[in-house]
């Protein structure tokens, strides 16, 4: 059997694994997981580690207006675009260790190939770190990537406030601080690469379920995130007649029923439609007071965008309503539509993968990352990595090294053809 000399072969797998799993220990959780928000002590602990490793290798750092993190290594040709490679180091409250972070560290990987192979390469490549994809902190996510692809304005962005009131802005300025001195060079615009890669894991059970640890991605559903809000009047429980009650928690089981409703009449046409009430909170909370306010937050999913535009004038049309007697106010928090990745960069991928994976199918994201904003700036692709039961956003997320180590390299040989054109 012929030796597999290919670039991706080269890459210290190993090694790979290591960082991964000191990664996980900057916000680690008591109980398992990892507890690492955007523009926290640990994101931005995390961000420095990546710096320090990046310059160790001999790569410049940079970062932007948004704080998001850039390690570059020049190529022989300084005037091309370079090829970015990336994805995210913040997670959710309490989440696993291998969402995002997989990403930036099979990049790292890459970096970490050239420089010990020593090889030289036409353009420059460039690894990203993006600032809070999650949005579990700062709503709506993907900050980072959407103001670099030019989706979102930095005053759209710094307003946001945490569940504490702290806005997006005073927390990016701690961190900002942080990266000022750690050697890192400031950029103040973003530019188009080349081409985008991104790894992930699949958040999703279709790879675990087959025995099967990687596969392209050809595109990522739309997704819209909605804040709901209905409007009562406060009374006491025992005293205030039923039928003289304006009751926010009652007015918004009877919204989300006709939600539901319209969600299950669009469900059964293609059984891809995915509504999700994630977030819920009723004021004043007290057990014999009747609620004055009632809010929910809903995502909306769907790989087609005049689906989710039909969807979205139906929820606008039930927010006209006065519902059990009660206002009822709609906020569009973010609207992504579908992406469908470049033809070109997701085959070679393909064929990288199917070295390891022959029989590797290819998916259409059901989550989104980073890529869904990049994608609309330069030719994009995705690989997912199989995680075990499909579980992801919990600390029980797990992905087998031997399937990381088939995705980094696979990743790897994409990147190193993609480098040398």
């Amino acid at each position: 059997m012929q030796q597999d000399t290919t670039f991706g072969s080269r890459v210290d797998t190993r090694h790979f694994w290591l960082d991964l799993q000191h990664q996980a220990r900057i916000g680690a959780l008591p109980q398992g997981g990892l507890g690492r928000l955007a523009l926290d002590n640990n994101d931005i602990q995390a961000r420095l580690w990546l710096i320090n490793e990046g310059q160790k290798l001999g790569c410049q750092a940079f970062f932007d207006p948004l704080g998001n993190v850039y390690l570059r290594r020049e190529g022989l040709q300084p005037d091309l675009a370079p090829l970015l490679i990336g994805s995210h180091l913040d997670s959710q409250p309490s989440g696993g260790i291998y969402d995002g972070t997989l990403g930036v560290l099979s990049g790292l990987a890459v970096l970490r190939t050239l420089q010990q192979q020593g090889t030289a390469h036409q353009r420059a490549i460039e690894v990203v770190s993006w600032t809070n994809e999650e949005g579990a902190r700062f709503t709506p996510g993907t900050s980072g990537s959407s103001w670099f692809s030019g989706k979102r304005e930095l005053a759209e962005i710094l307003p946001s406030r945490d569940h504490n009131g702290v806005t997006f802005g005073d927390a990016l300025s701690t961190c900002l601080s942080a990266l000022e001195g750690s050697g890192a060079h400031a950029r103040s615009t973003s530019y188009s690469p080349y081409a985008y890669l991104e790894s992930h894991i699949e958040q999703g059970p279709v790879l675990d379920a087959s025995g099967l640890p990687v596969c392209a991605v050809s595109g990522i559903q739309g997704v819209n995130w909605y804040h709901f809000e209905l409007t009562g009047i406060a009374n006491h429980a025992g005293t205030t007649p039923m039928d003289m009650r304006c009751d926010a928690l009652m007015a918004a089981h009877a919204l989300i029923s006709e939600l539901n409703s319209i969600i299950h009449q669009h469900h059964l046409k293609d059984g891809q439609l995915r509504f999700t009430i994630g977030k819920f909170a009723v004021a004043p909370n007290s057990i014999n007071t009747i609620a004055d306010r009632v809010s929910f937050g809903v995502d909306l999913r769907h790989p087609t965008a005049d689906v989710l535009a039909t969807i979205d004038e139906e929820f606008q049309r039930l927010a006209q309503h006065r519902w059990n007697g009660c206002d009822t106010t709609l906020q569009v928090l973010s609207r992504i539509p579908p992406v469908t990745f470049d033809a070109g960069i997701a085959s070679r991928l393909e064929r990288n993968i199917a070295n390891y994976a022959p029989q590797a199918p290819k998916l259409v994201s059901g989550a989104f990352h980073d890529a869904i904003h990049i994608a609309h700036l330069c030719p994009s692709a995705m690989l997912f990595v199989a995680c075990r039961n499909g579980i992801s956003h919990h600390p029980d997320e797990h992905v087998d090294a031997q399937d990381a180590a088939v995705a980094v390299r696979a990743l790897s040989q994409t990147a190193f053809e993609l480098i040398m054109q």
